[in-house]
């Protein structure tokens, strides 16, 4: 006997409908109000995990059902970083869904957490009047019953949505019960480059809304350069009155009034307080005054082209996720500001609405991204993509819908974008096609339509910078509306690990082009979870089926918000000010900002030699409106100046006073001017090699007297000193799966570089010099490295000259070319050179020449997956360990408490674990780094291609 089960339906069927949702009020402008009453329902929930949709019933909404039994969650939060992993655990996918595609069909193993949250009304919650419920952001799918009455249920996981209730509420008692699925229709829609985490992550609160209040409204204010005035408009669903008194403005809603006003930019972000009086509510407006056009081919705000210097955001906490608090969104907006980032794109839905508020404040240029990605269906060569699929579309509609209208109000928003990586479509034209005609202010944004049919821009993501040169200068082809639109970069540089390197790079083409108006970096911060015993996880640590490891974290900060040498980079090469010498005594300043004068800094020098300061003051700079520039006179060089040394000037520009972001005296731009080189080291071949029993003295050391080996200079002890190839790959050495052919960490280790062996050819002592004969290889590989060591001394110091001549075929570029050995003891580390943090080939533009001082410790920097960093560049000389070791030329300098082996075996912090050793490399040559891991590898003039070679240092024990 066989059973088949047909036509079954479920209480949970609403979880695989297409729809929006239903019983959720139209959406609106996100506002706070005094006159309006609200009360926060964010904090402990009573919470019941469900391995399914329907495993269990409904009764828990009711009132008087006992959770007594039931665990509790914080909310805003997601059950899976709760309950110490009590909750089920995260899930990381890059682009493939971790369940079958096969819309909107989702797995019947659907997590469902049963949300409980008893309150009473405060004793002066007002009469009268109505009251909704609001919930500014819920993962995926959620039903909502307050006192047992069903208020609907919604998806959109990243925007707000609220329920009417005042008919409902009780002075004490209510239940709020709430049941959200991790898996739902919703879900083909929201396949972002993150973490699954379901849950109630963001806000959830209770609004009176008085008789008469303003309901929804939209703050037109535009502004004509040419004659200074601004002009207002405040439509309103409830008619009322307008009132800017700083503007004198006091006018009805939807009537239009003109005065002279100062311009809401991104460098002078201009607010006006003003007030829409409904009679029944007063609603506070902070009005920015700024008009937004395509105009000339080119992205025009106040009538001129902008140059965004952006980054993409993606909202996270190591340890709360994707729920921030209006302090975290704050220490992001400042440290955007403090590092001259000028512009958001809310990768890849609309953030907290507090961010914007705080974007308006103190000046981002934002693109407002709709929470809509379906790159999972990229697998299936875009085969019911939903987009494409008119039974989608009222979803669509409805997410850009709610975007548009919650973010309608803030300057700061310039541009709307549909979303991200979703391929092509009818709904996202309906989708482009309702925001032209709700807002004609702003312009529309997305990356996929490459004929740019409903888009005002063409943009791409990770084109090299070849590509981008080409697009520049209009050779780039495709339809005849895309030729004559401006171009972004809506993502490139992909921060992955140590990196982006060729940031400098793109940006001298952004400048040299006015049809490309910049990019936003991939992205702002590594997604990293904080973990007991790994430091932080990634994708694969929680016991995935599918996962994408920690291509996650990706971010110009670590997890824990410090900035990473990416960040530092970055900063330096869009500073808003360029400073460059000519090597005739001046300095060309450049204003690089697109609105502001120079007036808010103030410049500053100081005249070094050989990193010492010997003079400093004051540089004074005319107050150069944007895009002006000056030469300036440098001071004269002090009299004092020592006699051989390397001398030159460092010129910064500094805030003249404290603003809302960041104190007076903060830096916001550079640049060194050289004077006079450096000698090169010289040491005179005076002492010759005493040849012993068991070891060779020269000088201040001695060597191994069969292998020539060195084993000490003084009394400092040196193990292991020999020719070094290999570098822990980075992320982007490793690149990406769909860029085999350069991904040159996989080449390297093809080739062996990563097991280099050394055979010793000759050990000859003559009358000035050791020189030890050796070749160095990867087994199973015909191509070496046939390397001489020849040391020479003057009695105190010990040089050092290595010549590598390659033989064989070698048909990729090296990791790094230079030595390696071990002292057993080190921890202050001084250099003469670029500093204060890391620098590789194509990523040292914020290197600066200069003395500074570390512990070997603080040279590391902590990245999530370990990986090659810590090399400073440039470096005449650098002492630790109680060795003085001088470059000819300069050297990369690097030195940790592990080996290169160890660190590349690492797959996360905890497993470093410092040794007895410190080991020391001196490179001639670093490869290039690039940002591979997603975008486009080293440019060639930063390869390290084998090639012969010949470098020297010299060592002297302090």
């Amino acid at each position: 006997m066989s059973f088949r089960t047909t036509g079954t339906t479920s209480a949970a069927d609403y979880v695989e409908d297409v729809s929006p949702g239903s019983g959720a009020l139209a959406p609106r402008a996100w506002y706070a109000s005094s006159d309006a009453k609200s009360l926060s329902l964010n904090g402990r929930w009573r919470f019941r995990l469900s391995p399914t949709a329907d495993a269990e019933d409904e009764t828990f909404a009711g009132t008087g059902y006992d959770a007594g039994g039931w665990a509790e969650v914080t909310v805003p939060g997601h059950w899976v970083l709760q309950g110490d992993g009590a909750f089920g655990a995260p899930i990381y996918t890059n682009v493939l869904y971790p369940f079958p595609v096969d819309p909107p069909r989702v797995p019947t193993e659907n997590p469902t957490g049963d949300h409980l949250r008893t309150f009473d009304l405060p004793a002066d919650w007002p009469a009268g009047g109505g009251a909704v419920v609001r919930f500014d952001g819920v993962e995926s799918c959620a039903r909502v019953w307050l006192n047992g009455t069903e208020l609907g249920e919604f998806k959109g996981s990243r925007l707000a949505h609220e329920f009417a209730v005042e008919h409902l509420l009780r002075p004490t008692g209510n239940v709020l019960a709430v049941r959200v699925h991790q898996w739902s229709a919703g879900s083909y829609l929201e396949d972002q480059d993150q973490w699954w985490l379901p849950g109630i992550f963001r806000d959830v609160t209770l609004l009176h809304r008085p008789a008469d209040s303003a309901l929804d409204f939209f703050v037109h204010s535009a502004y004509d350069h040419v004659t200074g005035e601004g002009t207002l408009r405040v439509d309103s669903d409830v008619d009322g009155r307008v009132t800017v008194p700083a503007l004198d403005i006091d006018v009805a809603t939807g009537e239009t009034v003109t005065a002279t006003v100062r311009p809401w930019t991104a460098e002078t972000p201009a607010l006006y307080d003003g007030v829409l009086d409904t009679g029944g509510e007063r609603v506070p407006l902070r009005i920015g005054f700024r008009t937004v056009e395509l105009a000339d081919g080119l992205i025009k705000v106040n009538g001129r082209p902008v140059l965004f210097k952006g980054v993409n955001r993606h909202e996270w906490h190591p340890e709360r996720g994707r729920a921030l608090d209006v302090e975290t969104m704050r220490q992001d907006v400042l440290l955007m500001k403090r590092h001259n980032v000028n512009a958001v794109r809310t990768s890849h839905y609309p953030p907290h609405p507090a961010f914007l508020d705080l974007c308006d404040e103190y000046g981002l240029w934002v693109i407002d991204e709709c929470d809509l990605e379906t790159h999972g269906f990229e697998q299936q060569a875009w085969r019911d993509n939903p987009v494409d699929d008119d039974r989608w579309t009222p979803a669509l509609l409805d997410r850009a819908a709610r975007m548009v209208e919650r973010d309608k109000n803030h300057p700061s928003v310039v541009i709307w974008s549909l979303g991200n990586e979703a391929g092509t479509g009818r709904g996202l034209t309906a989708m482009a096609e309702w925001i032209h005609g709700r807002d004609t202010s702003r312009l529309v944004h997305y990356e996929g339509d490459a004929d740019c049919r409903d888009t005002d821009m063409y943009s791409r993501m990770y084109a090299d910078h070849a590509e981008v040169e080409r697009i520049g200068r209009g050779l780039d082809g495709g339809t005849h509306r895309r030729r004559h639109l401006p171009f972004i970069l809506c993502e490139y540089a992909h921060a992955m690990g140590n990196g982006p390197g060729g940031l400098a790079d793109y940006q001298r083409i952004f400048e040299d082009h006015a049809r490309v108006q910049g990019g936003f970096v991939w992205e702002w911060i590594d997604h990293g979870i904080a973990h007991p015993t790994l430091g932080y996880a990634y994708g694969g640590d929680f016991g995935e089926e599918l996962h994408d490891g920690n291509f996650v974290c990706d971010g110009l900060l670590l997890p824990d918000r410090t900035p990473s040498p990416g960040l530092a980079e970055f900063r330096k090469v869009i500073e808003p000010v360029s400073v460059e010498g000519s090597g005739d005594g001046t300095v060309r300043i450049t204003n690089k900002q697109d609105f502001a004068d120079l007036t808010a800094l103030a410049f500053t020098w100081v005249f070094r030699a050989d990193g010492e300061t010997l003079a400093s003051g004051v540089l004074p700079v005319p107050a150069l409106a944007a895009g002006e520039s000056a030469v300036v006179k440098l001071p004269r060089p002090p009299a004092d100046a020592p006699a051989g040394a390397e001398t030159g000037w460092t010129v910064r520009a500094v805030l003249a006073g404290s603003t809302p972001w960041a104190p007076r005296g903060h830096e916001v731009a550079w640049g060194q001017i050289p004077l006079t080189a450096r000698a090169a080291p010289s040491v005179d071949r005076t002492d010759g090699p005493v040849v012993g029993e068991r070891l060779i003295t020269l000088g201040p050391a001695s060597f191994d007297a069969r292998t020539g080996a060195l084993r000490s200079i003084g009394a400092v002890e040196v193990t292991g000193l020999r020719l070094d190839v290999w570098r822990a790959t980075t992320d982007n050495d490793d690149g990406s799966a769909w860029q085999a052919d350069t991904r040159y960490g996989e080449r390297w280790r093809t080739l062996g570089l990563h097991r280099m062996r050394h055979r010793l050819d000759a050990v000859e002592a003559d009358d000035d010099s050791l020189t030890v004969r050796t070749r160095v290889a990867p087994a199973a590989a015909e191509a070496g490295l046939s390397t001489v060591y020849r040391w020479t001394s003057d009695g105190n110091r010990l040089r050092l000259t290595v010549s590598v001549t390659p033989d064989g075929d070698w048909t990729v570029p090296l990791p790094r070319l230079g030595v390696r050995f071990g002292l057993s003891a080190a921890d202050t580390v001084t250099w003469f050179g670029g500093g204060p943090g890391e620098a590789y080939p194509d990523s040292r533009a914020a290197s600066e020449v200069g003395r500074w001082q570390s512990t070997v410790d603080a040279l590391q920097t902590p990245y999530v997956r370990p990986q090659e960093n810590g090399a400073r560049a440039d470096v005449r000389w650098a002492r630790l360990g109680g060795l003085r070791i001088d470059g000819d030329p300069e050297f990369w300098f690097t030195a940790r408490r592990w080996t290169g082996e160890q660190l590349d075996a690492a797959r996360h912090r905890t497993d470093l674990t410092p040794g007895g050793t410190v080991w020391v490399n001196l490179d001639h040559g670093q490869h290039g780094i690039g940002s591979q891991s997603c975008g486009p590898g080293p440019l060639p003039r930063y390869w390290l291609n084998v090639a012969p070679a010949e470098f020297s240092f010299v060592f002297s024990a302090e």
